[in-house]
């Protein structure tokens, strides 16, 4: 076994390797960017080494820091955890060249199963069945679109390079085709410098299934039973199960089957996912599925399969590096009750998804029986948008799926995440959604029931707004109170009472504060037991309340409601009232300006492009009018709540 290891990346996945190799005995050598400089990852090993500035491209993912920063440590080996370089096939050699092993598959195997198109061509090869599609080099956009109509719509426009999601596109119709392609181009020449696409027929009613393999270097392969992911939001998968529901134990073998052929069509070695696509409109099946790909790496969601195994798969891909044979032959892998993973992230469920960012006031994450909680985080915390928003894994087991979603909803309930909006309220709503529950769901089930999961706009939480309303009004009597204390011996006076006193009516005050971008007016009656603070009559919310200098953040039924006072500053002409003041969702990089001061736009008309956590967003004209003042540039950064650009609006005529 090795002495020492160099984990070449950040967050959770950084702390959960950390933790089996300090388990095994390892020195732990953390690598961060200047963004990094206090997180979690860094404090819990034994070193660590400064590898950049913020931004990924000039930190996690410059191989030759990272190779530095190893021979500098003495590290024996590196593991790449998932994303950033771990399907690097030069990082990897990069490794090897310095006399370092690089806990992963051998490169070779890494090229053969990264680009996605290869991959197809070598499954075909090896009997293992493939997704109808075109998976060749020609990239030219006219030849795309004729065989895009040949293989008929739906189909999905996917990046040859990466995952995740990063530049997949659903094409519904061939007048959609153009706009498609270019944005899945773009997307995917941004994430992983490569522009180059495939086509696919997509399956109606999809389930994903993936399959955990594990190879030595020895010429053995197994699988560890299945994983279903089909819960995903933009191809992002949000919750996943081990095992599938509704898989037979014929059909897992069959399924196991194909993914060992595959690995070992690949020539493999360490832990690998060969992904699935299933038709799930009549259950999974036999001859029903469909290779997608391989990640050729440790994948998010592999703490379901621990769980349903009793294995650390962190530990068998250091012991294989290692060079020592698999621990267990196939029929000696257990499959033990049933896993439900649930990923807490700083976004917006209520307003598209949008990711969010900024200093986490209170992170209280649940423990236990049957709970498992993976992070990177904690309070104080920065989410930056430099980096994929991952706040935590919430893992359930229970012996039943109904005993696992039963724990997982409630561990949900009992996590409170303030200051970044999170998708906590929203992953309780999944686990009880009662399709899901019964196992009749695909991988466009969360799209189907946006409203019913709470995923659209809610109406303002006014007893939170209160309670916040409340926390500042005493904020400003405490104040006020430390300014005005009277001098010894003087005589009371009713005019310095900081209680609302008047000669006659009602004893109250009237505040307006912002809740959520709204303006609401907060009114405090005085009695005898003190003040007593509501927003339209209703009062205050018996919840939880953090404060900050400039903010209260409420925590009150799973949502978190903003509380400050009113910023008139932000009062921009056009911000009310249907003006036309475009503002930044959330803090990102401006990709694209799409119109020019002096233009006429319509409303909905796109107006540009801002890219937060590795994915575009679109930003709109909320008005019809001409473009006037565009306040940003191509390429700068732009802080969440700032003005991009104003439209004047079109006057309405004199009645």
């Amino acid at each position: 076994m090795f002495k020492s290891v160099l984990i070449a990346n950040r967050g959770e996945i950084a702390c959960r390797v950390a933790r089996t190799a300090k388990r095994l005995g390892l020195r732990t050598i953390a690598v961060y960017s200047e963004a990094d400089a206090g997180a979690l990852h860094v404090r819990v090993c034994d070193e660590a080494h400064l590898i950049g500035p913020a931004p990924a491209a000039q930190s996690y993912l410059v191989i030759g820091n990272i190779i530095m920063a190893a021979k500098k440590s003495g590290a024996e080996c590196v593991h790449p955890g998932y994303g950033f370089l771990s399907e690097n096939a030069k990082f990897a050699e990069s490794c090897a060249q310095a006399g370092i092993t690089f806990v992963g598959p051998p490169p070779a195997a890494i090229r053969a199963m990264g680009l996605k198109d290869r991959a197809k061509a070598l499954m075909e090869k090896a009997g293992v069945p493939v997704v109808p599609g075109y998976h060749g080099d020609m990239q030219d956009a006219k030849f795309l679109k004729q065989k895009a109509y040949e293989i008929g719509y739906p189909l999905l426009i996917k990046a040859v390079a990466g995952g995740g999601g990063k530049g997949m596109r659903r094409v519904g119709k061939h007048a959609e085709f153009d706009a498609s392609l270019e944005a899945a181009r773009r997307e995917t020449k941004s994430a992983f410098g490569d522009e180059r696409v495939l086509i696919e027929k997509y399956i109606t009613a999809p389930r994903h299934v993936e399959i955990q393999i594990f190879a030595d270097t020895h010429g053995n392969a197994i699988h560890l039973h299945e994983r279903d992911c089909s819960l995903q939001r933009r191809h992002q998968k949000v919750i996943e199960e081990a095992p599938a529901p509704g898989m037979s134990a014929a059909l897992r073998a069959e399924m196991g089957a194909a993914a060992v052929a595959a690995a070992k069509a690949a020539n493999y070695a360490g832990a690998g996912t060969i992904e699935f696509i299933a038709d799930g409109a009549s259950g999974l099946k036999s001859g029903g599925f469909w290779f997608m790909e391989m990640n050729t790496r440790l994948q998010v969601e592999h703490p379901v399969t621990e769980a349903i195994t009793g294995l650390d798969l962190v530990e068998w891909q250091f012991r294989i590096a290692a060079g020592e044979k698999l621990p267990l032959t196939q029929d000696k892998v257990p499959l033990n009750g049933h896993a439900v993973e649930a990923r807490v992230y700083a976004e917006d469920p209520e307003h598209g998804f949008l990711p969010a960012a900024g200093k986490l006031a209170a992170l209280d994450l649940p423990v236990g029986e049957g709970i498992r909680v993976d992070t990177g985080v904690e309070t104080g915390a920065e989410v930056t948008p430099f980096y994929d928003p991952l706040i935590a894994k919430v893992i359930a087991h229970g012996k039943t799926r109904d005993e696992a979603l039963a724990r997982l909803g409630d561990a949900l309930d009992r996590t409170v995440a303030l200051g970044p909006r999170t998708n906590i309220a929203f992953l309780a709503a999944l686990t009880r959604a009662e399709k899901f529950r019964a196992g009749d769901f695909d991988t466009g089930f969360i799209d189907r029931n946006l409203e019913a999961l709470g995923a659209v706009p809610q109406p303002l939480d006014k007893a939170a707004v209160a309670l916040g309303a409340a926390r500042l009004f005493a904020r400003d009597a405490a104040r006020i109170a430390s300014v005005t204390e009277p001098e010894p011996d003087a005589v009371p006076s009713p005019w310095d009472a900081g209680d609302g006193f008047q000669l006659s009516g009602a004893r109250a005050l009237s505040l307006p504060v912002m809740a959520d971008g709204e303006i609401v007016t907060a009114r405090a009656t005085y009695g005898k037991n003190g003040p007593a603070v509501s927003i339209d009559g209703i009062s205050a919310a018996n919840a939880l309340a953090v404060e900050t200098p400039d903010t209260v953040f409420v925590w009150h039924k799973g949502r978190q409601t903003k509380v400050s006072r009113l910023d008139f500053s932000l009062l921009d002409a056009g911000d009310s009232g249907g003006g036309g003041t475009v503002r930044a969702p959330m803090h990102g990089k401006v990709l694209a300006i799409l119109v020019e001061d002096g233009q006429r736009v319509t409303k909905g008309q796109r107006v540009a492009i801002i890219e937060a956590m590795k994915m575009e967003h679109s930003l709109t004209a909320p008005v019809e009018g001409v473009v006037s003042g565009i306040a940003v540039a191509e390429n700068g950064q732009a802080a969440e709540g700032a003005r991009i650009m104003t439209i004047e609006p079109d006057k309405k005529p004199q009645d």
